[in-house]
Formats: structure tokens, sequence, C-alpha cells
């Protein structure tokens, strides 16, 4: 049985704020041009699910902090994407600072999360 929607935001409030984030990144990214949509697009939008994939999967394992780190190199990779879509002018500004500070927000969020589980002793096999 799976716990209810305020027991999930209880116990994982990143994953109930990323949750929101492909909504938005997604319509966002159709806006780009023609010659590179592809190309970013399916980079982004996919990086932006495997995160949530990632978060999902850490909720759920009695080891979470191998999978935090995987999820934060992704994070990782999406900020990077984003800032080379600005950088080349395919991302407004406007959409690139929402981006942003949302990434930066995760990112604060997980590395909490990170240092939580790190604190933690180990589990017993």
């Amino acid at each position: 049985m799976s716990p209810s929607p305020a027991a999930a935001a209880a116990d994982l409030p990143l994953l109930v704020f990323w949750e929101d984030f492909p909504g938005w990144l997604f319509p966002a990214l159709e806006k780009l041009p023609k010659g590179v949509r592809f190309t970013f697009t399916t980079r982004m939008q996919g990086t932006a699910l495997d995160i949530l994939d990632g978060l999902v999967e850490a909720r759920f394992r009695r080891e979470r902090l191998p999978v935090l780190r995987e999820v934060n190199l992704r994070l990782e990779r999406l900020r990077t994407l984003t800032r080379v879509a600005h950088g080349l002018r395919l991302l407004p500004h406007a959409a690139y600072r929402h981006a942003s500070e949302r990434i930066d927000e995760a990112g604060r969020m997980l590395g909490g999360w990170m240092r939580q589980q790190a604190a933690r002793p180990a589990a017993a096999p």
C-alpha cells in the first residue's frame, strides 16, 4: 500500500517540489528553435524525468546515498544544459532564471537529504 499524498509530502518534500518542474519545463522547451529543439528538448526532458525517477527510487531504498549521488549528478547535468541553452540564446532569460532558481532550490534540498543520510549509521545487513 502506498502512502497518502500528505504522508509523501512530509516524507519527501523534494519529490513533491520536483514533480512540478517537468510540467513547466516541457512547454518551455517546445519554444526552442526547430533546428535544435530535438537535441536540447530530448536531453533536458529526459534528464528532468531521470531526476524524478531517482527521487522515487531513493524514497524506497534502504541505502539511499548512492541513489542520491546519482540524482545530484543528473541535477548538475540539467543545470549545465540549461546554462548552455541560455548561452546559445535558445532559452529566454526569464525561462533561464526560473529554471535556475528551481534547480538551485532542488540542489539545496537534495544536499540536505544527502547530509542527513550520510550522518545516519550504516544499516545492518
